[in-house]
């Protein structure tokens, strides 16, 4: 029999390839996988092995079934108890290596991509690189970032605009030197896989009401009224931060209106534990009221629909149940754009910024042990150089710890993160974790479950989580889920996960629209960093938001924790304490009797101000503008302005002609998406390096629509190969590794190793059944099963359809109803009839299934 890792890459490739049944790939051996993502193959150089059995090959064969029972009971079996013993970083790879350890990318070869010239302004890739390698120990950096997500991208942001904060305001200078190095793409990790949302947390706000108002009052009033304090002071700041991002950005940004259903006047058992939530249905409109009121009423007012015009605007909902609406606002964007915008408006500002340069190593000073600098790798190019600096701040995320433990080889010698004694003798200290991650999946279905103008929230959902249901560039997307596990980079969503979203979304929906697994177009999963300071005194307090931590040894700090919302604040914290850290200047109040009377003041941040890249020259007419001067479809245009604001003009000059009367310019990436081709080429001016920049953060097709993902890589390969010279080896290699990416993201079909066998859905059995069911009698007869076995090529004889029948009728009453079917199907056994059903739905593109309750996922079956 094939080992079990054969059966894991069976599956695996299942999923990519989407129609290879198990016996078709059996007969030939399995090729060389380099990153299985869910299964931690995570290098090149890191193989799983596999056995080859030619017995068991012609045993399946003669078996003739994409699932026989008992390999796939065997194998997940096996597989789930070795899941549990090992840790999702080390699983089946002999030993990965150690940058992978902290979430790298899949390796590719370098593409050594030619220089193009940058957005307008802003210095090429091949330039940024070029000054990156200029610094020296005599010259450094005043601030070196390492991590170009949302955080990371905001510090360079906010240390490239600081001025002296005396003088005329006319004539201030910029104070600091900057450089930020991202190992990956801008935003390729947690900052692109978020809800899509600049919320100012509602959800805190009432667990911090829940915790004020428990009993904890009483026993330990001083510690629950210093926690609520911290809570509500996080809520607040989020909502002056909403602000500042739907005022400052509004090219970037937008108001989106969430509906909450109540189906009941009273819930019991009560949201977040608490008796006062279960009258939240009656209290809704005057809570919404106060939270509109944090922002100062800065955003769109809240709301009360009635059920009747509740389903005019959201027809979606359910038709019967809903008691009334309540309408709240929250702020909406595409991340991964605003992610870019604030990098690109670091480096119009004079950061040295420059995307897939991983940092190897730390080095420190032979004196002090400090880190002064670190070594890099070029991934594009292949080529290492070092990067020096004044202040190093570590911005990884969930991988931050990763990224702390290149300290290990850099800390001087006996300190507490080392490793090493005195004696230079290991002392096997292992590094204490300062950020632990929570998941969250998120799934994307058809727009038409949605109104484009308004998102729902599901603030009970059966495990007690929130669930938003939210409109997005023309389509749907559902989450978030919340667990509690290690990071990992570019990893599947669980199905048990997919599956309770799905369930969920079908609790306000109308009876009529009915939730589909095949309605799932695209889903992905990210991680959120939940922070502690490993440096802290003891009896510190614990930030119930982001954590800022110098490590007194090396002198980095690093910064984890808080929100989208927050990124320009937690910037402007982590800046604030590193500058006043440093010798060279004190904090505003500094004492003069301490000794600091000669240094200067921290330069002053300015970011509270500013437009991103951009914000100059958008304007709400400007998609006519774009229309009327370049015959640009409307929604494309539309689209194009949303995405770029003011520098769609740098897109629209790269459009070539369509060929078509209408529209003249804009020829489209793919047929029902606004994607079109001179963004390829502009994305390469804006640092896009691969295939996957492009699929994933430049459009977000890998997000909305997998298989439209897919179908346009050939295109964008092509493109890209025209704009950055790639030989035919180099584009053939970027289209594998684009490819292995999107075998990351969930769609249609799933593949999945928490599945037992594939099973139905009651709302997909129940096409099944009618598929059969030719009478429409809500029965299946013995006719009906043979001439379904004709009809998929698979005809019982007499005595095989007595047999089948009889197996299924467990009633005995000479008819087969739907539950009696489903139960026959997920029963484990073989059959040559179920065996066809099976291929009918590989062939056909659709998958039924579900999966056994665990967690808060569940079953569909009733």
């Amino acid at each position: 029999m094939a080992t079990v890792t054969t059966a894991v890459r069976a599956k695996r490739l299942g999923a990519e390839r989407r129609a290879v049944s198990l016996h078709r790939w059996i007969s030939q051996p399995p090729p060389s996988l380099p990153h299985c993502r869910h299964f931690s193959i995570l290098s090149s150089s890191c193989h799983t092995k596999y056995s080859y059995d030619d017995d068991s090959n012609q045993h399946f064969l003669r078996r003739g079934t994409l699932f026989a029972a008992g390999v796939a009971s065997a194998t997940i079996a096996y597989y789930s108890a070795s899941s549990r013993t090992s840790s999702s970083s080390s699983s089946q790879c002999e030993a990965p290596s150690s940058s992978m350890k902290h979430g790298a990318p899949f390796p590719f070869p370098p593409p050594h991509n030619r220089e193009v010239p940058g957005p307008r302004n802003i210095p090429s890739r091949h330039a940024q690189l070029a000054n990156l390698q200029s610094s020296s120990r005599s010259s450094p950096y005043d601030v070196l970032v390492i991590g170009g997500g949302a955080t990371g991208a905001g510090i360079a942001f906010d240390a490239a605009t600081r001025t002296s904060p005396d003088g005329d305001e006319n004539q201030k200078q910029k104070q600091l030197s900057v450089a930020l190095l991202e190992r990956g793409d801008f935003s390729s990790e947690t900052s692109s896989r978020s809800t899509k949302l600049l919320w100012a947390g509602i959800k805190y706000l009432a667990s911090a009401s829940a915790a004020l108002l428990s009993l904890n009052l009483l026993t330990s009033p001083v510690t629950t009224l210093e926690s609520f304090y911290s809570e509500f002071k996080m809520v607040f700041h989020c909502h002056q931060e909403r602000k500042y991002m739907l005022e400052t950005q509004r090219h970037l940004t937008n108001w989106i209106p969430i509906v909450c259903p109540f189906t009941e006047w009273h819930i019991w058992p009560p949201p977040f534990g608490h008796w006062l939530f279960s009258f939240f249905p009656v209290l809704a409109p005057l809570v919404f009221k106060f939270y509109d009121g944090l922002s100062g009423f800065s955003c769109p007012s809240s709301y009360v629909l009635g059920s009747k015009r509740a389903r005019e605007v959201f027809p979606q909902l359910n038709e019967k149940d809903i008691k009334y609406c309540a309408v709240f606002y929250e702020g909406q964007h595409n991340d991964a754009r605003t992610n870019l915008a604030i990098v690109m408006s670091a480096a119009e500002e004079g950061a040295h910024v420059a995307n897939y340069v991983e940092v190897t190593e730390c080095i420190s000073d032979g004196e002090t042990g400090k880190v002064v600098g670190v070594k890099a790798l070029d991934r594009i190019s292949g080529k290492e150089f070092e990067v020096y600096a004044k202040k190093v701040i570590f911005a990884g995320g969930p991988f931050t710890d990763g990224l702390r433990e290149l300290e290990l080889t850099a800390a001087p010698t006996g300190s507490s993160i080392s490793g090493k004694d005195d004696n230079n003798n290991n002392n096997n200290t292992e590094l204490q974790k300062a950020v632990h991650g929570a998941s969250g999946s998120h799934i994307v279905l058809p727009g038409y479950y949605a109104p484009n103008h308004m998102g729902l929230l599901d603030y009970n959902t059966s495990d007690g989580r929130f669930l938003f249901f939210l409109p997005w560039q023309g389509s749907v997307i559902v989450g978030t889920t919340d667990k509690k596990c290690e990071a990992e980079t570019l990893p599947y969503p669980p199905e048990d996960e997919i599956q309770w979203m799905l369930k969920e979304c079908e609790k306000y929906l109308s009876h009529n629209l009915k939730v589909r697994r095949s309605d799932v177009l695209s889903a992905w999963r990210g991680w959120r960093p939940l922070a502690a300071d490993p440096n802290a005194p003891p009896g510190g307090q614990v930030s119930r938001d982001h954590v800022i931590s110098t490590n007194p040894d090396t002198g980095v700090t690093f910064i984890a924790g808080g929100k989208w919302t927050t990124w320009r604040e937690m910037a402007q914290d982590v800046l604030d304490k590193v500058l006043s850290e440093n010798n060279e200047y004190a904090t505003e109040d500094h004492d003069n009797s301490k000794g600091k009377s000669e240094a200067s003041p921290i330069p002053k941040c300015n970011t509270l101000h500013l437009s991103l890249h951009g914000g100059k020259g958008w304007s709400e007419s400007l998609p006519v503008q774009v229309i009327q001067k370049y015959g640009i479809e409307q929604t494309v245009a539309e689209h194009l302005v949303r995405t770029y604001g003011g520098r769609v003009w740098e897109v629209v000059e790269l459009c070539r002609p369509t060929g078509k009367r209408w529209p003249r310019h804009g020829i489209l990436l793919s047929q029902h998406f606004p994607y079109i081709e001179a963004e390829v080429r502009f994305a390469c001016r804006e640092y896009a390096c691969t295939i996957e920049d492009i699929l994933s953060r430049r459009t977000r097709l890998a997000f909305l629509n997998r298989d439209a993902a897919e179908e346009v890589i050939p295109r964008v390969a092509d493109i890209m190969a025209e704009e950055l010279g790639w030989s035919r080896k180099t584009k053939a290699e970027q289209i594998r590794a684009a490819r292995e990416y999107l075998a990351s993201y969930g769609g249609r079909i799933p593949h999945e190793d928490d599945l037992e066998v594939r099973l139905l859905t009651h709302e997909d059995a129940m096409d099944v059944f009618r598929d059969i069911d030719t009478d429409g009698s809500g029965f299946l007869d013995q006719q009906e099963i043979k001439d379904m076995a004709t009809r998929l090529g698979r005809p019982l004889s007499e005595e095989q359809l007595k047999s089948l029948f009889d197996t299924m009728d467990k009633d005995r009453n000479g008819r087969i109803d739907v539950e009696e079917f489903i139960d026959w199907y997920n029963d484990g056994a073989e059959t040559i009839f179920k065996g066809g059903l099976q291929r009918k739905m590989t062939v056909g593109g659709e998958k039924w299934l579900t999966t056994r309750k665990k967690g808060g996922g569940g079953s569909f079956l009733g």
